[in-house]
């Protein structure tokens, strides 16, 4: 894994020194993944392409270094764990509806030594609700459709901030069928950005979306409510 770590965060420019610590954060979620779901990815190779190195492509399309960032549906603590080890000035949330991936993630973080990174178990459209234009960018990994994806991440931006969201690259639907959302949210599509991940031939995709204006107050609703009638 640190070989490929290694050459993976060279090709993006990144400090291969860092390759250490996230190896580490990866023995860190494989050790839990024995006795809870964290993640189907266990094979070493796949974990460092697909897990580190795809979060560490973000860094490629926008710079973390001393902004404060969440990472929404956070899951195993991808990609914003990833994301603090390589940025030390970034200041990242973690954020999931489930309390023991939670757990997990801040005693990782403490044994990583990680300031800076707080580890939130909260329901998505409610700590967006509560914690409106906090931040400087949301960030996304597959979380949900892109509609409701915006509506629960663009709130949480400040205007002048961004919402990546990282999907397949076969999400132009996903993308046409967000575009009354973004606007109606205080949105703007900046750019889509596709990359192929570092030593591997798998491409993958950005949606950079800019807070252009304020977001209504009435949104987010009810998770019920975006689910049933998406913007």
């Amino acid at each position: 894994m640190l070989d490929i770590l290694r050459r993976g965060l060279t090709e993006l420019g990144l400090d291969a020194a860092k390759a250490e610590p996230l190896e580490a954060f990866a023995r860190l979620v494989l050790e839990r993944n024995r006795v809870m779901n964290l993640t189907a990815i266990t094979d070493d190779a796949d974990f460092a392409r697909l897990h580190l190195l795809d979060s560490a492509a973000l860094l490629a399309v926008t710079d973390f270094d001393g902004k404060r960032a969440i990472d929404v549906g956070t899951g195993a603590g991808f990609p914003g764990v990833p994301l603090r080890i390589l940025r030390e000035r970034a200041d990242i949330t973690l954020l999931d509806g489930t309390g023991k991936r939670v757990d997990f993630l801040r005693e990782a973080c403490q044994t990583l030594g990680l300031s800076g990174v707080d580890a939130v178990h909260a329901r998505a459209e409610e700590y967006a609700a509560a914690h409106r234009e906090s931040f400087d960018i949301a960030a996304s990994r597959a979380v949900a459709p892109l509609p409701a994806l915006c509506e629960l991440c663009l709130p949480l931006d400040k205007t002048g901030g961004q919402h990546l969201a990282m999907k397949c690259v076969d999400s132009d639907a996903e993308l046409d069928n967000a575009k009354r959302a973004i606007e109606t949210l205080g949105g703007e599509l900046n750019r889509v950005e596709d990359y192929t991940i570092p030593t591997s031939g798998i491409k993958h995709r950005v949606i950079v979306i800019g807070k252009v204006k304020p977001t209504p107050k009435q949104y987010p609703r009810a998770y019920g409510q975006i689910k049933k009638k998406p913007l």
